[in-house]
């Protein structure tokens, strides 16, 4: 996790810092910060996957530092930019998160009074996720008319991709875990942590709440490259997908230039 978290923060530091060198660039166009918070739904292989009771209590939670491009207003003379279609629909998203949570074994098999549903029961696994990577928003509403107060509520779109470094651990209630795991999972345990990349879609609405602020609301569904995420992978026909998770977040956003 220690080389995981040098990566990150290096590349946080290059973001922030090294944009310094382009100043005459970033400053032609409006900057807006953020810090957003909220649930994270994990899709892994604890328990099954479409399952209402696994879906609904592998919940963690996670919380993220977001920084924005607005191409419709510019910083070096505090006006608008020149119309364009792009100026005025989009904006580029930059984001450092950090979520976690546990994650445990739900469905009808787990709550058998057998041996594998006490294996199963008692099997816990925690998975700790940093974050970082660039999105592009789509709004379909004109964003300066947004920030003109034309109206209240702005929706939008997005797409993006995330480096991911990861931490998972597991253990079992029972006492050590190769002698009381479940036999599907057996020699699919990884404690190592590891990075990869994730797909992230979304969707969510900017509430205008000042001059220099807004509330946000964002929905996100992450798709990962890789089954390790949470530390389990089995080659059963079952198992079908990579690790996911879903993150509903709340958050308020800054103005830097206005």
């Amino acid at each position: 996790m220690a080389n995981i978290l040098k990566s990150l923060m290096l590349g946080l530091f290059l973001f922030f810092f090294g944009k310094g060198t382009a100043t005459a660039q970033v400053g032609m166009v409006g900057q807006e910060i953020g810090i957003v918070a909220g649930p994270v739904a994990y899709f892994t292989d604890y328990g099954l996957r479409w399952n209402f009771e696994t879906n609904s209590s592998n919940v963690g939670f996670g919380v993220g530092l977001v920084y924005y491009l607005n191409f419709a207003y510019r910083a070096d003379c505090n006006c608008y930019a020149r119309y364009s279609y792009f100026n005025d629909h989009f904006r580029v998203r930059a984001e450092i998160d950090y979520h976690q949570g546990e994650l445990n074994h739900y469905g009808p098999l787990s709550q058998k009074a057998s041996t594998g549903g006490e294996q199963l029961r008692s099997m816990i696994g925690e998975v700790k996720v940093y974050e970082m990577g660039a999105h592009l928003e789509y709004y379909p509403l004109s964003i300066r008319d947004y920030t003109a107060f034309a109206y209240p509520i702005a929706p939008y779109v997005s797409l993006g991709f995330n480096f991911v470094g990861y931490d998972p651990n597991t253990y079992s209630t029972l006492g050590p875990l190769d002698e009381n795991i479940f036999p599907t999972f057996k020699g699919y345990v990884s404690q190592e942590e590891g990075s990869t990349w994730g797909v992230t879609l979304g969707a969510g609405f900017r509430y205008r709440l000042a001059v220099s602020s807004d509330l946000v609301m964002n929905m996100q569904w992450r798709y990962y490259d890789t089954d390790w995420l949470d530390g389990l992978d089995h080659d059963n026909p079952q198992n079908k997908f990579n690790d996911m998770m879903f993150w509903l977040n709340f958050g308020y956003i800054y103005y830097l230039n206005f």
